[in-house]
């Protein structure tokens, strides 16, 4: 039997992408989630769009101002939803990037605030993130602006993403924290921490069309893990990265290229220097879950009709988890399909492997309830084995045992180390994986569980993002020293999730953007990286 080993790692600049003939995409902005001067966020009149719009101040030089991504360079057209209840105009300055490109524009009167009208500017963007910027000059400030509608190339020869990261079509539940900030600020840093990772570890090694994530710091160059993280990232960041698509086609061949030796829907666990699948080519269940995930997304960023039909794919491996990476006794996540009834580790499950918001998500794609039956038992023995092993804190095992009788943290090592009943380097990514189902859900299961969490660190560390550890046992107790984002980055997403921990939440956000990373820290950096994605309120499900 192969044992999965626990990965952390690295290195290599990426190709220009080959040209493509472009296509139109089209994004909407509201203003609500824009840098403001001298404006304000408004819900006083009726018909507006997202949460409300924005309200200029009676005073020449207030702006709003819009991170705008495009896939491509070249001409793009801006259409800002505005209202004016006084009969003269109020013009506004148009800047992209930081130039003016259109003075004094008007946006004349629409007769009452309650009326709503378009005004439409021709621009130029660069490929990538841009700045939109509309200042009002005149002495009763600009109109009131309720979004930006940008209409831009793709490069992709076909329609650009549906949900181009920056544009937050899907709100979290009622009550979620950001951190402190301008939200065009908190989506920059995400931009700069990605293009940082993606130079670190995505490469298209050994041919074929292949594009992988590396990872140096497991046995392995190559790991499922590390390739669901990456299809599930590069998918997010469409639009912010204008070769989303390009690279996300090349994980996809990779997918396909290595299956595992038992089903072939399901991805081969670990790959050698030279891209071929090692240790028995069967599979690991986080990868998996993973990469479906990633498939989904990319059916809701670019549809399924080009050349690969990602929603085929998508339920497809789907249907080969819930086959081969399901135990159908408990219900619960195998650690990989080469798992089957009589195995000594057929009743143990990997903490880490319990994605509740990746579940709902494979109910919604494939209407199979078993995805809800699943679901519900994993949230039960999240919340049996807080109570049971870990009221004062929450924590869970890396592994836990016994699942067909009395469910419990290993005793000692049943698959990795000493430490795998211990909050280890496998449950350490637990307090991300059960707050991204609070924040999205609002589920009132995984919010108690993402709570209890949070609670139990908030004061373990006095509310200093640097007392983390490195490893913690179930009641509480450091185990390392150290400081890895592995450990402290996941717990900002418990924090978003009571209303109390905004200065808590803010300290993890600045330990997260002030750490650094080499090009062997694969495993710290791409969990920090989904953790800045899903705290950025970036994250969404299809």
């Amino acid at each position: 039997m192969r044992i999965r080993p626990l990965i952390i790692a690295a290195g290599l600049l990426l190709p220009l992408a080959a040209a493509h003939p472009a296509a139109a995409a089209t994004t909407v902005y509201e203003a609500e989630d824009a840098t403001l001067s001298a404006a304000s966020v408004a819900t006083n009149h009726t018909g507006y769009t997202g949460t409300g719009f924005v309200d200029y101040d009676n005073a020449a030089g207030g702006y709003v101002q819009w991170n705008v991504s495009s896939a491509a360079a070249g001409p793009a057209t801006l259409t800002f939803r505005y209202a004016n209840g006084k009969t003269t105009a109020r013009p506004m300055d148009i800047a992209v990037n930081g130039a003016t490109v259109a003075t004094g524009v008007s946006f004349a009167g629409t007769g009452t605030w309650d009326t709503w009208a378009d005004k439409s500017v021709s621009v130029t963007l660069k490929a990538g993130a841009n700045t939109v910027r509309a200042t009002g000059t005149g002495a009763d400030g600009g109109p009131n602006v309720d979004k930006l509608t940008v209409v831009s190339q793709d490069g992709g020869g076909g329609t650009g993403p549906a949900v181009p990261f920056g544009s937050h079509q899907f709100a979290y539940a009622s009550g979620t924290l950001r951190p402190t900030g301008s939200q065009a600020t908190l989506d920059q840093k995400v931009i700069d921490y990605y293009t940082k990772w993606k130079s670190a570890f995505i490469r298209q090694n050994c041919g074929n069309g292949w594009y992988q994530v590396i990872s140096p710091d497991a046995d392995h160059p190559y790991v499922a893990e590390a390739q669901g993280y990456g299809m599930v990232v590069v998918a997010t960041m469409a639009g912010a990265d204008p070769n989303a698509k390009t690279i996300f086609d090349g994980m996809v061949k990779w997918m396909l290229a290595h299956p595992s030796v038992h089903n072939p829907n399901l991805l081969a666990a670990e790959q050698d220097a030279s891209c071929k699948s090692v240790d028995g080519s069967d599979s690991a269940t986080d990868g998996d879950l993973d990469v479906a995930l990633g498939l989904l997304l990319a059916d809701r960023q670019w549809g399924s009709s080009g050349t690969y039909n990602y929603k085929d794919l998508a339920v497809k491996h789907i249907n080969a988890i819930k086959a081969n990476e399901v135990n159908p006794t408990t219900h619960l996540m195998l650690l990989g399909d080469w798992s089957t009834a009589g195995d000594s580790l057929y009743y143990v499950s990997r903490s880490s492997d319990w994605m509740i918001d990746h579940f709902r998500a494979f109910k919604k794609a494939t209407g199979d309830s078993a995805w809800d039956t699943i679901r519900t038992a994993h949230q039960n023995l999240i919340t049996s084995q807080q109570a049971n092993y870990a009221s004062s804190t929450g924590l869970l095992a890396d592994f836990v045992i016994n699942t067909n009788t009395t469910p419990k943290p290993a005793s000692g090592k049943v698959l990795e180390d000493a430490n795998d009943g211990k909050y280890w380097w496998n449950a350490c990514r637990d307090p991300w994986r059960i707050g991204a189902d609070a924040v999205t859900s609002g589920d009132s299961a995984s919010l108690a569980s993402a709570r209890k969490i949070n609670t139990w660190v908030k004061s373990k560390t006095g509310g200093n993002a640097n007392s983390i550890g490195v490893g913690y046992s179930l009641s509480g107790s450091q185990i390392s020293s150290g400081s890895e984002p592995a450990f402290f980055a996941p717990f900002a997403v418990t924090a978003m999730t009571d209303p109390g921990s905004q200065a808590w939440l803010d300290a993890l956000w600045t330990k997260m953007v002030n750490t650094s990373f080499s090009s062997n820290d694969y495993y710290s950096a791409s969990i920090q990286l989904q953790v800045m994605i899903l705290a950025s309120g970036n994250y969404w499900l299809p």
